[in-house]
């Protein structure tokens, strides 16, 4: 049975601020600083965007209505649409309190200082660096109730391409997975390896849900629910960019 963890490596995982820990403990004051001011510009300019946005929910599958009652799940989203994410508890479901993994590089701690401020708790750790932990810390969230957030392909990709640890998720928690699709327009797309979304102000942003999708059931193997997961993610982002006259990418 995994533990929720505790101690030093659980502090530094799960804390709000640049806390100590074998990653972060190379950093110096500068970057320390660099960091905690990033993350708080971007949160500020995150928010100011967001209130010129006009977003709006498809939930065909009644999810939020399901969180709602107390039903809970694990929401994977593309690395590409992490920017617009947030809107899901900003402007569509306020209540919610949701942890989100997190990997263990300077970027993404400056993207965990920046998400906390907008109401989501960052988890550190990845398939590639402190998977265990982060494992560990999102089934503390889901102890505390919170609803847990994933990225498989993050932290570096490939584009598009599901990871196990989300499935090793959903049975660690016993939970099913519900996907996210997201698209704004307009929007810039960057020349990173996800090619991430980036909506102009006064834009239009649409999320959907997807419906629950069972992990476990019908003797499905983790590579058949993997590219299950991989084909709601695609359907559901089609959809979003249909439902405001964009290409899917």
């Amino acid at each position: 049975m995994l533990s929720a963890g505790s101690g030093r490596d659980a502090a530094a995982r799960d804390a709000a601020h640049a806390a100590d820990s074998p990653f972060r403990r190379r950093w110096g004051w500068r970057t320390r600083v660099v960091v905690t001011f990033a993350g708080w510009a971007i949160a500020l300019v995150l928010r100011l965007l967001y209130r010129t946005l006009r977003v709006r929910c498809l939930d065909p599958a009644g999810v939020l209505e399901g969180v709602a009652r107390g039903e809970r799940a694990v929401f994977a989203f593309w690395h590409d649409t992490l920017v617009l994410l947030p809107l899901m508890v900003t402007a569509v479901y306020p209540r919610a309190r949701v942890a989100v993994m997190l990997s263990w590089h300077r970027d993404a701690e400056i993207a965990a200082q920046a998400i906390r401020r907008l109401g989501i708790r960052p988890v550190r750790g990845s398939a590639r660096r402190g998977w265990l932990g982060a494992l560990r810390g999102l089934l503390a969230a889901h102890g505390r109730g919170e609803l847990i957030a994933i990225v498989p392909d993050g932290p570096r990709g490939p584009r598009h391409h599901a990871q196990a640890g989300v499935v090793q998720l959903a049975r660690a928690t016993g939970l099913p997975i519900v996907v996210i699709g997201a698209a704004a327009r307009p929007a810039r797309r960057l020349g990173s390896w996800d090619r991430l979304q980036l909506p102009a102000p006064f834009g239009r942003v649409t999320l959907v849900l997807g419906a629950p999708l069972a992990v476990g059931n019908g003797g499905a193997t983790d590579a058949e629910t993997l590219a299950a997961v991989e084909t709601a993610l695609a359907r559901a982002n089609d959809a979003a960019a249909a439902a405001i006259g964009v290409a899917a990418a």
